[in-house]
């Protein structure tokens, strides 16, 4: 586990829609964010402030995702965790590479929710449990859900997870509603944040 105690993460990507869709993920699993649309932005942030981890594009218009890894650990060396995502550079080579030249973790695009959430909990320490969310609610889950639950929290999507439990894909996602109920939270990637922690 990260030993950096903050929850603030940069997410860098040039594409709007992924970055708030991540942006959106990362909040709602309780931790801090900030943005930025290309490598220069944060490598000015990142002087400010230490993040503890950055969500960053390998293909960036100005800095590529490499450079900026290579500043951020001659910075901070390995107190910041590095997560690649790409939907470029998907091959095995690439994301060697990627973990070769510094990053902790390396995500090829579209990234599944409950996988994205799931990695990053794995490299950065949770914050408190979510206003308003039920660990408790986890006791009242049936067995089943807590199947569903658990290959969401291992970044199974849905139709994986029906294949695996033998039920169609509209039986799981009735199950997800109900543990969204119990636990009292909005979106699948809180849920996977509230199993994780409770583990």
């Amino acid at each position: 586990m990260a030993a950096n105690p903050n929850d603030l993460i940069f997410v860098v990507d040039d594409d709007d829609g992924f970055r708030a869709y991540v942006v959106e993920l990362l909040e709602n699993a309780g931790y801090r964010t900030e943005e930025f649309a290309n490598g220069s932005l944060v490598l000015a942030a990142a002087i400010a402030k230490q993040p503890a981890a950055v969500v960053l594009d390998v293909q960036l218009p100005d800095l590529n995702g490499y450079e900026v890894c290579r500043e951020l650990r001659d910075r901070y060396g390995d107190s910041v965790q590095i997560i690649f995502v790409s939907g470029e550079r998907m091959d095995a080579v690439d994301r060697t590479a990627g973990l070769l030249l510094g990053g902790n973790d390396y995500i090829v695009k579209p990234v599944d929710s409950g996988e994205l959430i799931a990695r990053v909990r794995r490299l950065v320490e949770p914050p408190q449990i979510l206003e308003g969310s039920s660990p408790n609610g986890l006791d009242s889950l049936t067995k089943r859900e807590h199947e569903v639950l658990d290959l969401l929290a291992e970044g199974h999507p849905q139709d994986e997870i029906a294949r695996e439990l033998v039920i169609s894909p509209k039986t799981v996602s009735t199950h997800i509603q109900r543990i969204l109920d119990k636990l009292h939270v909005r979106s699948r990637a809180q849920a996977v944040s509230v199993a994780l922690r409770r583990r």
